[in-house]
């Protein structure tokens, strides 16, 4: 069963299933899917960009994007649609990061690795210098 939830776009409250937003601004949504589809289906559309497909019909930007994360709207389809990489805002057709941001963050993680088995080797090499061996003792020549 459903928890009660504030619609994510109007704010109205909701029975929460599968959808974060409520059953009225998703019909709103399922609208303006319908009318970028139509727009883009005719022939000379499909090569349309981004901003002349809100210029011709109206749908906000963000919810487009919705639309190809989705994978609604397809890049086989239409190949000029393009989305934000989360991390620095290039155009990209899949994933969430483009593969130059996807590169940085591999080599940070690598670096950081690095570094934490140079310090795991330190504090290895310093605990071996303070442990101390007794070596004979006197009890033991008796």
């Amino acid at each position: 069963m459903g928890e009660l939830a504030n619609c994510a776009r109007c704010g109205e409250v909701f029975v929460k299933t599968t959808r974060d937003i409520c059953h009225k601004c998703y019909q709103l949504e399922e609208d303006a899917f319908n009318t970028v589809y139509k727009f883009l289906s005719i022939r000379k559309h499909r090569q349309a960009t981004i901003p002349e497909i809100v210029e011709a019909t109206g749908v906000e930007e963000e919810l487009i994007f919705k639309f190809i994360k989705q994978k609604r709207l397809r890049n086989s389809d239409f190949p000029n649609l393009t989305y934000p990489c989360d991390r620095c805002h290039k155009p990209i057709t899949s994933g969430k990061i483009c593969e130059a941001c996807k590169q940085e963050i591999e080599k940070e993680l690598q670096f950081q690795e690095e570094v934490n088995q140079k310090e795991e080797a330190l504090a290895q090499e310093a605990q071996k210098k303070s442990i101390y061996f007794a070596i004979g003792n006197e009890s033991d020549k008796e």
